[in-house]
C-alpha cells in the first residue's frame, strides 16, 4: 500500500468525510497504512472482502488492531447472517471502533437491532445494497444510530438489473439523499468507482458532488486525493464566499432583500466547509 505525503491533510469529521477507504480485515498489514494515508475515514471490511471460513481470524485480527491503539470504522456482515452477531459481540468493546458500517440494510429494525448491541451512541453507516433498502430508506435513516446512509452501487445494480449509466443510477442517488436530508442526516457517501482510471474516477466524483452526495466509497487510498478535491469548495467557490460573506456580513446585517439570504446561506456553509477541510 502505497502512502503518498501530498495526501496528508486535515481530516474531515465523519459528518463531512468525503473519502471513505474499504480494506479487506484479511489483511491487517495494511490497516495502519490505511488510516495514515490521507483517506478521511477507513472501513476494516468483515463482509465481502471475507469468505465465510475467514471471517472468525479476519474479526480477531480487527479487534486486536482497535484495541493497540487503532481506530477505524467497520463493515460489519448483514443482519440476515449468523457472522452479524458475533461481529457485534466482538466489536462492542473495541476501543477503537469508530463506528460501524451496516450490509445490506434493508429496514429501520435491523439498524435498531444493531444499536442495540453497541454502547450508546454508536454510529451506523447504514448501507443501502438493494431494492428492498432504498425502499425503506426514510425509515432507516430515522432508526435508532443511522449517522448517515452509504449507497452499495454494486450489489444494488445486480439486485434490480440497472447498468451504471448515470441516468439510471440517478433515482437511488436522488432517494438517499432526499431520505437524509428530511431525517436531517449529513449527505449520503456514494458507490465506489473499480476503475483505476482517473479520468473515469474524476467523472465519477464529480457526478457524486452534483447528485447531492457528500462522500464516496475508495477501493484503494489512491483515489482519496481525486475524491476530496471534487467533493470539497473550489478555490473560485471559496473566493465567492468570501465576497459575499464580506458584502452582506456574517450575521446578514447588510442584506437588501430576500434574494440575498439564500446566498449568503450558501456562502456561509462553503466557508464552514473550506475550514472544515483546511483549504481557507
Amino acid at each position: 500500500m502505497t502512502i503518498h505525503a501530498e495526501r496528508r491533510g486535515v481530516a474531515a469529521p465523519p459528518d463531512l468525510a468525503r473519502s471513505w477507504l474499504l480494506v479487506p480485515a484479511t489483511k491487517p498489514e495494511n490497516f495502519t497504512p490505511a488510516a495514515e494515508s490521507g483517506v478521511d475515514a477507513v472501513i476494516l471490511d468483515l463482509e465481502d472482502a471475507v469468505s465465510p471460513p475467514a471471517k472468525p481470524a479476519a474479526r480477531d485480527r480487527v479487534v486486536e488492531w482497535l484495541g493497540r491503539g487503532g481506530s477505524a470504522w467497520v463493515r460489519i456482515n448483514d443482519a440476515t447472517t449468523p457472522y452479524w452477531a458475533d461481529d457485534l459481540a466482538a466489536l462492542s468493546a473495541a476501543p477503537g471502533l469508530a463506528g460501524v458500517m451496516l450490509a445490506k440494510t434493508e429496514s429501520g429494525n435491523q439498524a435498531d437491532a444493531t444499536a442495540d448491541r453497541l454502547p450508546e451512541g454508536t454510529r451506523i453507516l447504514a448501507l443501502i445494497e438493494s431494492a428492498m433498502g432504498l425502499e425503506a430508506a426514510p425509515e432507516i435513516a430515522r432508526a435508532d444510530g443511522v449517522f448517515r446512509l452509504a449507497f452499495g452501487s454494486g450489489d444494488f445494480r445486480r439486485d434490480t438489473g440497472m447498468s451504471d449509466d448515470p441516468m439510471a443510477m440517478a433515482y437511488p442517488r436522488s432517494r438517499l439523499v432526499v431520505a437524509s436530508r428530511a431525517a436531517r442526516l449529513a449527505g449520503p457517501i456514494d458507490g465506489p468507482t473499480i476503475s483505476t482510471n482517473e479520468t473515469v474516477l474524476q467523472r465519477d466524483s464529480a457526478l457524486t458532488a452534483s447528485m447531492g452526495l457528500t462522500g464516496k466509497l475508495c477501493m484503494h487510498p489512491d483515489q482519496a486525493l481525486a475524491v476530496n478535491r471534487a467533493l470539497s469548495p473550489s478555490q473560485d467557490d471559496i473566493n465567492w464566499a468570501r465576497e459575499v460573506i464580506a458584502e452582506l456580513g456574517e450575521d446578514g446585517e447588510r442584506v437588501r432583500d430576500g434574494s440575498d439570504l439564500p446566498r449568503l446561506a450558501k456562502a456561509k456553509k462553503v466557508a464552514e466547509l473550506a475550514r472544515a477541510f483546511g483549504l481557507d
